[in-house]
């Protein structure tokens, strides 16, 4: 299967974005090596803040979260899963799979050798991330999630089902307008064009079109199983847990509430529901969630 690798001029003077990249190689039984890609901002031995993105962006969604982190003494690590931002690109669907992924994210996560790590996670971050805390407990100090949910097959809301249509269904898979649709404030044209920025043609969206398509909706579809095994472990997380959601999301609206009720760890944490936040919230109160995230860690 060929592997696509976005030019590197497509990122060149994005709005907000001095990031250079990092890569580290990790392997995969069908498609041998690939390249993943990660932002990092602050000291090398910082407390690490693990940022994790969903669908269909990359880690330019915390260019608004990286700095405030770093300038706090954290090392902020927000990697580009496989198939998006600078990563390496699997051109054919069939590469994707909710267990490639969690693989590749493991793997990666394994590679950098991180410890009493702080999650935070949105999206298809969170459905990842989750698996990933299950997967290393061990390797995490606290998680923080955001419009996000560890989908076991239950029966999707009208607005997920809405999306996972439209994103089969439409000939051009516009990301800058998706996300744009996705806030509650707006995003603005440089913004948009750095959201297309890794896909220079549709054959680069094989990951974002596969994506909408993997959500667990059912209790026998690929992942559910396994994300009951990752709900096991977070119903004995004692570790803190903090849900910082959006107040307008219809995709994950309440989700929030069914983690304070599960997980342990989230009995008496300082729980926010963001004001004027879409899904994309990180682009509506980006400094906030930072804010929020950066005094947490210190009471926990």
């Amino acid at each position: 299967m060929q592997i696509l690798r976005t030019p590197e001029d497509r990122f060149s003077g994005l709005e907000d974005w001095p990031f250079a990249p990092h890569h580290v190689d990790i392997t995969d039984p069908r498609l041998g090596t690939l390249r993943v890609a990660h932002a990092e901002a602050g000291p090398a031995g910082g407390p690490v803040v693990l940022c994790l993105h969903g669908e269909p962006t990359w880690s330019y969604l915390y260019r608004r979260m990286l700095p405030p982190l770093a300038a706090a003494g954290f090392r902020a690590i927000a990697p580009d899963l496989v198939g998006f931002g600078r990563s390496d690109k699997p051109a054919g669907r069939e590469a994707f799979s909710y267990a490639a992924h969690v693989h590749w994210l493991v793997q990666w996560f394994d590679r950098l050798d991180l410890h009493r790590v702080t999650l935070f996670c949105q999206d298809w971050g969170g459905l990842l991330g989750l698996r990933l805390v299950a997967a290393r407990p061990d390797r995490f100090a606290r998680v923080a999630v955001a419009n996000t949910w560890l989908p076991t097959g239950e029966p999707p809301s009208e607005a997920f089902l809405a999306w996972q249509a439209y994103s089969q269904r439409v000939p051009l898979f516009d990301c800058g307008w998706i996300v744009n649709g996705g806030t509650a404030r707006g995003i603005s044209a440089s913004a948009k064009a750095a959201y297309d920025a890794p896909f220079p043609d549709e054959r680069f969206k094989a990951g974002a079109r596969a994506f909408p398509m993997l959500v667990p909706t059912s209790p026998t579809m690929e992942g559910a199983a396994e994300n009951r095994k990752a709900w096991v472990v977070l119903e004995q997380w004692t570790k803190p847990f903090l849900t910082l959601f959006g107040d307008s999301d219809p995709v994950t609206a309440g989700a929030e509430r069914a983690f304070q009720a599960r997980v342990p760890g989230a009995r008496g944490q300082p729980h926010r529901l963001m004001q004027r936040a879409g899904h994309f919230l990180q682009e509506d109160v980006g400094p906030e969630l930072a804010e929020a995230l950066i005094g947490w860690c210190g009471q926990s």
